[in-house]
């Protein structure tokens, strides 16, 4: 009988193709298991997701390999897949090679490559000598009866170059071997790049607060969500791991998501405070051969707790018992670029219905979905209204830069109050976080006496002034050019900087108060491997008085010396053109006030703005999250936007402004014909219009919405425009379905 599967492949092909089967391959070649098989004039590796095909119409070409003994992907991680793919609108090849570690889709000398990384040589006794043989064998080789004594002390197995370090030399070895004594292996070296970190010290005894969460938890049934709602410093963590020790104790796997990078290696020393060696590490900083080692101890169950970024909600892991993520409302749980475009938190809680997990969802600012779906029922409510030990949220107070008449470096808004707050912290041996959500030194660069502005010749934005390492930068395409000394436009031989950047807030604050240990954290100061973790190590062990820096770190960082936090210009983001700018300036003036204060000395915010009444910036120096998610959403009622309705944001991009422009009027006119085809079709259109950043790395940008209260129908849409809008071969349709950001 001839055998067909459906080959997924990480390609731009919209359909998994059919390959034949050749009869030696066939216990190998089943739903989930990697193969190799030719795409025009190369060799690809995909994954098989269908057997038993009817024949195709056309010749189908054989499956050269099939080089893994069982599959890498279960059904239901299969079935998780086509989910993705079909929700998302994106290709099943791309979101198979999304779920799977980079390293097992690499082609080596014409083969599937097999396990990256590096190799050691192994030598392992191959024949048991009782002493009487050994003394007639080695009579005239003392110095191979001491390498095969020595390796029968190891337990008969060890790496050669630990035998060569005890002092055997390796003639004495390659002898063993020769005489059948011994024989040797090549076996992978498997990597732990969090191994130096020491674990945190076991959490404290839970409070009563603390374990009724943890009892509202359990009371989970299979495929159930739960928001584990908590002020900031509520002890949030803590819930997490004494509901996960259970489920990890009675042999399940469970799957911890963190926003940012940054914040992994203290999230692995407080788990593996619990948890020991089960514990492994999924993020996109490490290597191939690290990702592949982490995931390879997950599948094969020899690890059994998974701590990562996004794309660790695919791990696969066997036995499943519980998906936490952590800091719900992030908008780093979405997938920007490239496809598939997913948001975390929707894939976990379709995959814990899959495999009959639990998610929990834990913020002290839920994301305004989260919240509806918790007020109408739709997932469980659990809270924690208070910090641990009834210590209150830290004091806010606002300063209205309008009237505050405050001290300049540059441009610097500095108010008095914060000036003398930063002062009186230091003075008194604490620590202080400043916030800026914007990298540089300078927002742009500016002629002084034309007015000529500095924009990059790639995007539709302007270009960042960067003191370390100097330079005008793009902050979308990363075009760099060198700071010019006169005008292109008049010949003028000054130029001005606009705005600050957390750049030049380091540098002020540095000169402000001399004495101080200033540190910044932000994209450009953290872009090594353990950079993260080395600046927040120091501000832990005391080693820094100022950190400043972006929302990065707004997000889970516990300091209890940090007892004063300011925010320099909470107007950043307020006013983008995006319907989630306010909510998003609410949750990181919340978070960032929750740093402060966490200790017994208490704290205090100074939160700097020039709209003091707008509702994020009132909202959140009360503390007050119900009250600013009641008029949010009233809001978003008129006109509707999510959680209301959903949304998909559609992008057509090229390098042809006019044709883009032609290309999105007809795609909306096609729709728009379809949809008054379609009586029943409860979906409209917002659009078109070129995109709030019209340009970007080349390439002209124009979109439109679908908008729809009815989540299938959207899945229709999306799938229907992604196989059948027609565009021209030089322009790009991109769909983001749930998107967190319209820019």
């Amino acid at each position: 009988m001839t055998l067909y599967a459906d080959v997924a492949l990480p390609l731009a092909v919209g359909t998994p193709l059919t390959y034949l089967v050749p009869d030696d391959l066939a216990a190998r070649a089943v739903p989930g298991a990697r193969v190799l098989v030719p795409v025009r004039q190369r060799q690809v590796v995909g994954i098989v997701t269908a057997v038993d095909r009817p024949a195709p119409a056309m010749r189908a070409r054989p499956i050269a390999q099939a080089p893994d003994e069982r599959p890498l992907l279960d059904a239901p991680m299969l079935e998780l897949a086509t989910w993705v793919a079909r929700h998302y609108a994106a290709e099943l090849g791309a979101v198979l090679r999304t779920m799977l570690p980079a390293a097992l889709f690499h082609v080596q000398g014409g083969a599937a490559r097999g396990a990256p990384g590096r190799t050691e040589r192994v030598l392992e006794l191959a024949e048991r000598l009782d002493l009487e043989r050994r003394d007639q064998r080695f009579a005239r080789a003392p110095r191979q009866r001491e390498a095969y004594d020595t390796l029968e002390r190891l337990g008969g197995r060890a790496p050669a170059a630990q035998l060569e370090r005890l002092g055997l030399s390796a003639f004495a070895l390659n002898a063993l071997i020769r005489g059948g004594l011994a024989r040797a292996t090549r076996v992978r070296m498997t990597t732990d790049p969090f191994a130096a970190f020491a674990p945190s010290a076991p959490p404290a005894q839970p409070t009563p607060a603390q374990l009724e969460a943890v009892e509202a938890l359990r009371a989970l049934g299979p495929g159930e969500t739960a928001l584990l709602f908590g002020v900031t410093g509520s002890g949030k963590t803590l819930v997490y791991l004494e509901y996960l020790r259970s489920l990890v104790a009675a042999g399940q796997s469970v799957l911890v998501l963190v926003p940012e990078i940054g914040l992994t290696p203290q999230t692995v020393a407080r788990f593996r405070g619990v948890f020991g060696d089960q514990v492994a590490v999924l993020h996109s900083a490490l290597s191939d051969a690290e990702r592949y080692d982490a995931w390879l101890a997950l599948r094969e169950g020899t690890k059994r707790v998974a701590v990562g970024a996004r794309s660790a909600v695919f791990a696969a892991v066997p036995s499943l018992g519980a998906i936490v993520i952590d800091e719900e409302h992030d908008a780093s749980y979405k997938q920007a670029d490239p496809a598939p475009r997913y948001h975390a938190r929707a894939v976990a809680m379709r995959r814990a219905a899959l495999a009959g997990a639990r998610v929990v969802l834990g913020s002290a600012t839920p994301a305004l979905e989260t919240w509806a779906a918790a007020e109408r029922g739709a997932i469980r409510l659990v809270g924690l209204p208070d910090r641990v030990g009834a210590q209150p949220l830290p004091r806010v107070e606002v300063v209205d830069l309008r009237g505050a008449h405050p001290e300049h470096a540059g441009a610097v808004p500095w108010s008095e109050p914060l000036d003398r707050a930063v002062a009186g912290a230091l003075a008194r041996g604490e620590q202080v976080m400043i916030l800026l959500n914007r990298r540089g030194f300078s927002v742009f660069v500016q002629c002084p006496a034309c007015g000529e502005v500095w924009d990059c010749p790639n995007c539709a934005i302007t270009l960042t002034y960067h003191r370390a390492p100097p330079g005008l930068r793009c902050h979308h395409c990363g075009h760099r050019e060198a700071v010019p000394v006169t005008c292109r436009a008049c010949g003028a031989a000054t130029q001005r900087f606009r705005g600050a950047g957390t750049q030049q807030v380091e540098e002020f604050v540095a000169g402000r108060f001399p004495a101080a240990r200033v540190a910044r954290m932000d994209v450009d100061s953290a872009a090594g491997k353990w950079a993260h973790h080395r600046i927040l190590d120091d501000v832990g062990q005391g080693r820094v008085d100022i950190l400043v820096g972006t929302q990065m770190i707004a997000k889970g960082l516990d300091f209890p010396n940090v007892t004063v936090v300011g925010v320099v210009d909470a107007d950043v983001a307020l006013n983008l053109p995006d319907f989630r700018s306010s909510e998003r300036t609410f949750q990181l003036l919340t978070q960032v006030a929750g740093r402060a204060g966490r200790g017994p000395r208490g704290g205090r915010v100074i939160v700097q703005t020039r709209q003091p009444a707008h509702a994020a910036v009132a909202s959140a120096a009360r503390h007050d999250v119900a009250g600013y998610a009641r008029g949010e959403l009233a809001e978003r009622h008129d006109p509707p936007y999510p959680p209301h309705v959903h949304l998909a944001n559609v992008v057509l991009s090229g390098t042809n402004e006019r044709r883009v422009a032609e290309s999105a009027q007809a795609v909306v006119r096609w729709l728009g014909h379809l949809f008054e085809e379609q009586a029943a079709s409860r979906a409209d259109l917002l659009g078109p219009a070129p995109c709030p950043i019209a340009r970007v790395r080349g390439r002209w940008r124009w979109h439109f919405l679908l908008r729809t209260p009815d989540a299938a129908r959207l899945t229709q849409l999306v799938g229907y425009l992604a196989t059948h809008a027609a565009v021209p071969s030089s322009v790009r349709l991109l769909i983001d379905r749930d998107p967190v950001s319209l820019l």
